[in-house]
């Protein structure tokens, strides 16, 4: 084994785990006072929960043999898995690797339903989506036999598996769950927000430099493409905001950074510097727009997860069968003359929204129908805040605090 990959490898995957806090921090500056500590718990909560589930029997249905659509249970429990396996890093390191990704995922789709869903039956519906939703998708996209990997579609940190999955599964969500009865005008916290996206900038270099699972320069260009796209998206997030409204608002650029990491996860090992600038500018222009076009829906996705993670994630996927380059990744692009990898990319796109759409859709309705389950909280405790209701704490201990 290369101990210097090792060495990587084990500062990427904890780079990707402090996403999770900063994911937490991102959302909870968005929402009102009253329900900052509920949202951060989301996310905090999915740390402990998915780890478990990952490690019983959630990796061994993503990369378990099984066949071209999903893993089978010859790991359960890491059983078979030495601590001296692996050739070039240990297969345990690539088994925490991937247990980052799995954590962050469900937690990016709480942002849809922020403020009204109830936290005990999140407690399950993370167990039963990693179960069904996501590791059968990373099987199809990272497995060496998944349906999609055979096909040839390229997604380097999780464009489909992470980013498009959990932003159509946060339409389903929002979708069965309903509206806010009075949603908050203006984040709460915009520092928080900045913070959170900060603390998402600087995990997603372990998120997407990782993924090469080698300290080469594959990780080099990957680490110098993820950089250039956020930039070049939050820039462009901002600038837009500032022709529009005359201001430049922090909460946008923040949110454009995060629209730019998110497009350039699938593309970030197969593309250079030049495509990273298209891609990042294609990020905050499309993102922007989703955003906009949303609020004029009667669809609350209160914290526009997929505006900026699904419709980010879908560009990312699609401008990777454009903008690769053989030199980087091995594979060409449409712009280099191999137009048959965007037709693949499209249809690793469409296949991720309709399956994760779908049983998402299914397994919020079984939730929702469960004698004392339920989705929602009631109107009384929508009204109180989450925080107080569902955790018994307030994140500010002030007369007035909404």
């Amino acid at each position: 084994m290369d101990t210097g990959s090792t060495a990587w490898i084990l500062v990427a995957s904890a780079l990707v785990m402090l996403m999770t806090p900063g994911l937490a921090f991102f959302y909870g500056g968005l929402v009102r006072a009253k329900n900052v500590v509920s949202t951060i718990m989301y996310s905090f909560i999915s740390v402990a929960v998915v780890s478990i589930v990952w490690v019983l029997w959630g990796y061994s249905l993503a990369f378990g043999d099984g066949n071209e659509f999903i893993g089978d249970l010859s790991l359960v429990g890491l059983s078979g898995i030495d601590i001296n396996d692996g050739e070039t890093i240990p297969d345990l390191l690539f088994v925490v690797f991937q247990m980052m990704f799995a954590v962050i995922t469900p937690a990016l789709i709480t942002g849809a339903f922020v403020e009204r869903f109830k936290f005990t039956t999140y407690l399950i519906f993370l167990v039963l989506w990693v179960t069904l939703v996501y590791a059968p998708i990373c099987h199809w996209v990272w497995a060496g036999n998944g349906w999609i990997f055979d096909m040839g579609a390229l997604d380097f940190a999780g464009g489909t598996v992470v980013h498009i999955n959990a932003g159509i599964a946060a339409v389903a969500a929002a979708m069965l769950v309903g509206r806010r009865r009075n949603p908050g005008l203006e984040p709460h916290n915009a520092p928080y927000v900045v913070l959170g996206a900060a603390l998402l900038w600087f995990g997603w270099f372990g998120f997407n430099a990782g993924s090469g699972l080698g300290a080469d320069g594959l990780a080099a260009n990957a680490f110098l493409v993820t950089n250039t796209a956020a930039a070049t998206a939050a820039l462009t997030w901002g600038l837009l905001s500032q022709f529009q409204t005359g201001r430049m608002g922090a909460v946008g650029v923040a949110t454009g950074a995060v629209a730019g990491l998110v497009a350039i996860t699938p593309a970030a090992g197969f593309v250079g510097v030049m495509g990273a600038l298209g891609i990042g500018f294609g990020a905050g222009l499309i993102c922007y727009f989703a955003v906009v076009l949303r609020n004029k829906t009667m669809l609350d996705d209160a914290l526009d997860v997929f505006a900026v993670h699904g419709v980010g994630g879908i560009w990312g996927a699609i401008a990777t069968g454009i903008f690769a380059i053989a030199a980087v990744g091995g594979t060409n692009g449409l712009l280099n003359g191999n137009a048959e990898q965007l037709g693949v990319q499209v249809i690793a796109v469409v296949a991720t929204l309709v399956y994760s759409l779908v049983v998402s859709l299914v397994i919020l309705k079984v939730l929702d129908v469960i004698p004392g389950l339920g989705l929602r909280i009631s109107e009384r405790d929508e009204d109180e805040g989450l925080d107080i209701v569902a955790h018994g704490e307030r994140a500010y201990v002030r007369d007035g605090a909404d």
